[in-house]
């Protein structure tokens, strides 16, 4: 931590000492906005795009002979063999199943559910039709149809997305912290003549502000960039809600990055908060210490961001 005056003005510390205990007593335990829960546009896009099948095999709710009446919608529609993966909240639609195991001898049989296997016939053929009712009827899903345990099949497979859609979570926490960071960054650069760009690469930084940055690999994509008059500040932003090993390897990550981007002349920002870093303090505090500039969502919204870029610190 290279420690500053204004440190003193917006958080009232006196040492770097402060400073980090300041730190990780200010670490804020949730950033969730109210998409965090369900993002409703994915979930009613994915709906959609399979609404017309699942309407169609609505059809089979109740059927006494399911299994003849799938075949059925099958000859008559082969499409809705899209709609079968979401029975059984998949998103892919090949599966490669393990059949029989004698003896130590594995036996697979390959299921493919896309309409692809038409080719250029208009229908299935009835050694499709026979695999299709195979996966539908061992997987179980044709029993909850003909049992009524299911009622709507839209219904139910809404359910799904919406369950499937929580596998996002932790990745929309990811976002609001970036959301977060850019809202207060653009702010800055606004009131002050700034300029900034999300997601910027060494190319993108070189197109734009003719600025050579070199970057560790290839893929390297910083969460922004800053220019004032004289300086170009990269900014890194991420949110850890729970532990893990993953936060030891960050820390490491970003004490090296420091390097490489002060070798260079430019400046570097890292905005990290969550409770997660509750469980790894000590590599976050050699960090904290290594680096220039570390800052949690409540030091950085104090304004020591916005001084820190505006006196070129």
């Amino acid at each position: 931590m290279k420690f500053q005056t204004i440190f003193k003005t917006h958080v009232n510390c006196a040492t770097e000492s402060e400073i980090f205990q300041h730190f990780q007593s200010t670490l804020t335990d949730s950033i969730n906005l109210w998409n965090y829960f369900v993002d409703w546009q994915k979930v009613l896009r994915n709906f959609h795009q399979i609404e017309i099948n699942l309407n169609t095999l609505n059809y089979l709710v109740g059927k006494d002979n399911i299994e003849q009446e799938f075949r059925q919608l099958l000859q008559h529609y082969p499409q809705i063999i899209h709609a079968i993966p979401i029975l059984i909240a998949c998103r892919t639609s090949s599966f490669q199943i393990l059949t029989d195991y004698p003896n130590g001898s594995l036996s697979y049989k390959n299921f493919n559910l896309t309409t692809k296997k038409l080719k250029n016939r208009t229908s299935l053929t009835e050694a499709d039709i026979d695999d299709i009712v195979e996966f539908v009827k061992n997987t179980g899903i044709l029993d909850l149809f003909k049992n009524k345990t299911i009622k709507s099949i839209p219904d139910y497979v809404l359910g799904i997305e919406v369950g499937l859609d929580s596998n996002g979570r932790k990745n929309r926490g990811g976002k609001t912290m970036e959301t977060i960071v850019e809202n207060l960054i653009s702010t800055i650069c606004q009131e002050n003549n700034f300029l900034f760009m999300s997601q910027a690469t060494s190319q993108k930084i070189q197109a734009e502000w003719n600025i050579h940055v070199q970057v560790d690999k290839s893929s390297r994509r910083f969460d922004f960039a800053i220019k004032n008059q004289t300086s170009l500040y990269l900014v890194e932003a991420n949110f850890y809600g729970g532990g893990g090993s993953k936060l030891k390897a960050t820390a490491g990550e970003y004490k090296t990055l420091f390097d490489l981007i002060s070798r260079q002349g430019h400046k570097f920002i890292w905005i990290t908060d969550g409770l997660g870093w509750k469980t790894t303090l000590r590599p976050l505090e050699e960090t904290f210490q290594y680096i220039d500039y570390t800052l949690n969502l409540n030091m950085a919204g104090s304004g020591l961001l916005a001084e820190l870029i505006k006196q070129n610190l």
